[in-house]
């Protein structure tokens, strides 16, 4: 396998983390690393191959404008490795809509495909994980677009998560079929055609709501980038402040104190599971290769399992798998 090239200059714990990181992959994975960062990242890469970028795109740069300006960032540059053969993925932790821009206008897109999406795992608290599309790439929408998210989504989700025969649900306001807004209801319609998943091994179970997302009920939810973006939002604000209310919680007095030392050898496990350092990244489908978009906050732990998941969706030769699925 070619190796895996990784931002070194993005997100919020760049250079040292995403370095670091990088070289605990080479070790513990076996996957040969590309690094693409500024001449500055040189003296952290120590072994680990460096191809040099001049520029870094910001985290609240304009993605579009930035990633045709600079021509010399560090995102492109992992963007073009992909496309050239020197790569077989790229991995990002920076400005997420850099990172989509640099992937479809280097790396381009796959044949069929009307618009990538950002497909997010969310671990599911019993065991497994539903996959949510999109989760920020594209704010409007339309109902074909929807389509092809729920047939990607589905081949995703055969090809990461071994599901046999995923069960792709539209979020909506209410289960019914004539809930939701005109773009939920032409969507639905379309949806509902036999066969339209069938090259995706998926089935359309209809509408299912935001209480759903975080349950075995569905594996693949299909929505548009806005919302997808703030239902994720949503989700890891409310389990973050949970979490923080139940550690305050537990210090509040001897007693508290007490049942913490009961309880947290049976929830540690719990939060390891909902921990986004350990899901690996989304993947940005519809693009002609594989690319892995992880957390903004993103380190060592993270980009570990974000080149696992870079080299088994490129071993698992996915993009072929979602061409296929909308053909």
């Amino acid at each position: 396998m070619l190796p895996i090239a990784i931002d070194a200059n993005g997100g919020d714990r760049s250079p040292a983390d995403i370095v670091e990181g990088a070289r605990q992959a080479r070790d513990e994975l076996g996957v040969e690393i590309l690094l693409v960062g500024t001449p500055e990242v040189a003296d952290l890469a120590g072994d680990l191959p460096l191809l040099e970028a001049s520029e870094v795109i910001a985290m609240d740069a304009d993605p579009g404008t930035s990633v045709r300006r600079m021509k010399d960032a560090t995102l492109v540059r992992a963007a073009e490795a992909v496309r050239d053969g020197k790569a077989s993925a790229m991995i990002s932790a920076g400005n997420t809509g850099a990172t989509m821009a640099s992937a479809l206008l280097r790396m381009g897109r796959l044949k069929g495909v009307k618009r990538p999406a950002i497909a997010t795992p969310l671990p599911v608290p019993s065991g497994g994980h539903t996959v949510l599309l999109d989760a920020g790439a594209n704010a409007e929408c339309q109902p074909d677009w929807l389509v092809q998210f729920a047939q990607m989504g589905a081949a995703y989700a055969r090809a990461r998560y071994d599901v046999a025969e995923p069960r792709v649900g539209l979020l909506s306001i209410g289960e019914e079929p004539g809930k939701g807004d005109t773009l939920r209801k032409e969507t639905y319609e379309l949806l509902a055609v036999d066969g339209v998943l069938a090259a995706a091994g998926g089935t359309f179970i209809g509408n299912v709501e935001g209480r759903d997302i975080l349950t075995d009920a569905v594996d693949v939810v299909v929505t548009d980038g806005f919302t997808g973006n703030v239902a994720l939002k949503s989700l890891e604000g409310g389990m973050k402040g949970l979490v923080n209310r139940l550690l305050e919680a537990f210090d509040t007095n001897d007693e508290t104190r007490a049942a913490a030392d009961v309880l947290m050898p049976e929830l540690l496990p719990l939060y390891a599971t909902l921990d986004p350092e350990n899901t690996g990244g989304a993947m940005l489908l519809g693009v002609d290769g594989v690319c892995i978009i992880s957390h903004g906050s993103s380190g060592p732990t993270a980009v570990v399992n974000a080149v696992r998941v870079a080299r088994d969706m490129v071993a698992g030769n996915v993009p072929a798998h979602l061409a296929a699925s909308v053909a």
